[in-house]
C-alpha cells in the first residue's frame, strides 16, 4: 500500500503491477473513514483481508470470518518481492515447494488458484504458450485449439504491453468453480494453471472442484484461513497506519 515517489515501494514491483489502480483506491477510501470513527485502531492490513473477502462475497464466493488484531510494518520495498509470488510458469513441484514454505498444502495451493476465476492478466504472462512454447512447438499441446485462436485474437505479437484478459474466459466476473471446468477443457491460461490438471499428483483435486463447487469452496475458505495467518505482523514494534500510503 506504501506510495513510494521513486516507484521502489512493494507495490511497484514487476509481479505487482497488474494489481488493479481502484483496489488500492478502495481500501485508502475505508481506512478515511474508520479514521473519522475509530482513530489509530483497525489497521491497513486488516481493512486489505476484509476487502479481499467482500469482493469474493460481492462476485458470489463465499464468505468466511476475518481473524483481526494485526498491525502494519515498516518496510515496504519491490526488491522484497522477486520470489515471494508463483510464478507464472511454475510446475507442480515449484508450486507445491513455494506454498509448503508457509505450511500451506497441495490441497490449499489448488483451492486458492481458484481464485483465477476472477481477475484479469497482462498478454507477456502468457503469451509464450501460443507463440514461442518450443522449438518444436511454438503453441503448448496442453491448450485447447479453439482457445488459442481467442487468446491470440486478444493478445497478437508485439501487442502492447498494457492489454490484459480475463483469466477466466466463461464468468469472468462471478467466483464459481468455472476455473477447474477450464483447466478440465484445457483453457488453464498459464503454465501454472494448467499443469494443476495435467500432472496426475494433482488432477484428483482439480477433477473434484469442477465437479463439486461447494467442495471447492470449503476448501477454499479453509485455505484462506491459513494465508490469513501467514507473515501476520503484531505487536508493538509495528504500527496502525493513519494514512495506508505512508508509514506514521
Amino acid at each position: 500500500m506504501i506510495a513510494s515517489p521513486n516507484g521502489d515501494a512493494e507495490k511497484d514491483a514487476p509481479d505487482n503491477l497488474s494489481l488493479a489502480g481502484d483496489g488500492f483506491d478502495t481500501v485508502i477510501k475505508a481506512k478515511k473513514a474508520m479514521e473519522a470513527k475509530c482513530p489509530k485502531v483497525v489497521c491497513c492490513a486488516d481493512i486489505l483481508a476484509i476487502a479481499t473477502r467482500d469482493v469474493i462475497v460481492l462476485a458470489g464466493g463465499p464468505s468466511f470470518e476475518i481473524e483481526l488484531g494485526r498491525r502494519d510494518g515498516f518496510v515496504s520495498k519491490a526488491s522484497r518481492v522477486a520470489g515471494q509470488l508463483p510464478g507464472d510458469n511454475f510446475n507442480l513441484s515449484q508450486l507445491n515447494s513455494m506454498f509448503a514454505q508457509h505450511n500451506l498444502t497441495q490441497t490449499d495451493m489448488i483451492a486458492l488458484s481458484g481464485a483465477h476465476t476472477v481477475g484479469f492478466s497482462h498478454c507477456s504472462h502468457f503469451a509464450n504458450r501460443f507463440y514461442s512454447f518450443s522449438p518444436s512447438s511454438p503453441v503448448d499441446p496442453d491448450l485447447d485449439p479453439t482457445y488459442v485462436k481467442q487468446l491470440k485474437q486478444a493478445c497478437p505479437q508485439n501487442v502492447d504491453p498494457s492489454i490484459a484478459i480475463n483469466m477466466d474466459p466463461v464468468t469472468p466476473r462471478t467466483f464459481d468453480n468455472k476455473y477447474f471446468k477450464n483447466l478440465v477443457a484445457k483453457k488453464g491460461l498459464f503454465t501454472s494453471d494448467e499443469v494443476l490438471y495435467t500432472n496426475r499428483a494433482s488432477r484428483p483435486t482439480v477433477v473434484r472442484f469442477s465437479k463439486k463447487q461447494n467442495v471447492f469452496k470449503e476448501a477454499f475458505i479453509a485455505a484462506m484461513r491459513k494465508l490469513g495467518r501467514v507473515g501476520v505482523k503484531t505487536g508493538k514494534h509495528r504500527e496502525i497506519r493513519v494514512d495506508c500510503t505512508a508509514f506514521n
